[in-house]
């Protein structure tokens, strides 16, 4: 069964790093690689009268730009297991990827982090933030600017067990499987000793789990999330994060940090983040 991969691109760097970065992950799998360009007129001038023979033109010029993208990519691919089909729109980028995921049935969409603004300062680039927070059909998997590809053997997931998890783990079961990864679990937060409904959970998420080696950690809910999250990757040597976005959880806040948080000598990491289904 093929798998198919959404990739956002805007053309710049950021956007390839992603698509490279979904390339290594499945290259031992059949893909379809949708490069999607959302383009809107304001984007494309800021003239305060724009005719529509101007934006006709503009259009066709970002439609050839998209198609010289996917020839420049099937040039320099070797993998006869992936192929490209470029999708583009006049419509907003969340709105596009909405109407894309229903209807190619979209396993990942992958993204990068900032986007053509490349400012050293934001950890997520607007439109990232927006989707993230947005987009509940598909999983998400952000990817650092120029990062450069390893293997995901040590997946981190962090979790407070006090949610039932099951089906919408499904990705990070499959990439564990590709890859043969260990699953690491950080559990964060106050108590010392886990309530009856954190322990069942804790049993079903094994048990979903089971197929992979899983390795489990305990982490006192004692400054921000994002600083234990860091502390999480750089002492486990995390190379592949996943979260599940819950409404109201710790998540929004690492999407409103303004700016990166120091985590010492290692990179910002690949991130999935899981839409909850319950």
């Amino acid at each position: 069964m093929k798998t198919s991969i959404l990739i956002p691109t805007d053309f710049s760097g950021n956007a390839l790093s992603a698509l490279e970065y979904a390339q290594h992950l499945y290259s031992d799998k059949s893909c379809t690689f949708y490069l999607l360009h959302a383009w809107t007129a304001d984007v494309a001038s800021s003239r305060t009268y724009i005719t529509s023979k101007y934006i006709s033109t503009i259009q066709d010029a970002t439609r050839k730009e998209l198609n010289a993208f996917k020839t420049k990519i099937e040039a320099n691919n070797t993998n006869p297991n992936h192929t490209f089909e470029t999708i583009f729109t006049t419509k907003s980028l969340r709105e596009a990827i909405e109407i894309v995921v229903d209807k190619y049935a979209i396993n990942f969409l992958f993204m990068g982090t900032k986007g053509v603004t490349k400012s050293s300062q934001i950890i997520f680039g607007s439109n990232t933030v927006n989707v993230i927070k947005r987009i509940k059909s598909c999983p998400v998997v952000v990817i650092p600017d120029a990062y450069e590809y390893q293997a995901p053997k040590n997946i981190g997931f962090a979790t407070d067990y006090n949610r039932k998890n099951g089906k919408e783990l499904a990705p990070l079961k499959e990439l564990a499987a590709i890859h043969q990864s260990e699953i690491k679990i950080a559990h964060i937060g106050y108590e010392d000793q886990l309530t009856e409904l954190q322990n069942t959970n804790l049993t079903r998420l094994k048990d979903f789990l089971n197929a992979s080696p899983i390795s489990l950690y305990w982490m006192p809910d004692e400054t921000s999330k994002t600083d234990l999250i860091n502390q999480f990757i750089n002492d486990e040597d995390i190379n592949f994060l996943t979260l599940i976005n819950y409404e109201h959880s710790f998540i929004e806040n690492l999407l409103n940090e303004p700016v990166i948080k120091n985590v010492g000598s290692n990179p910002t990491i690949p991130l999935l983040i899981i839409p909850y289904e319950g």
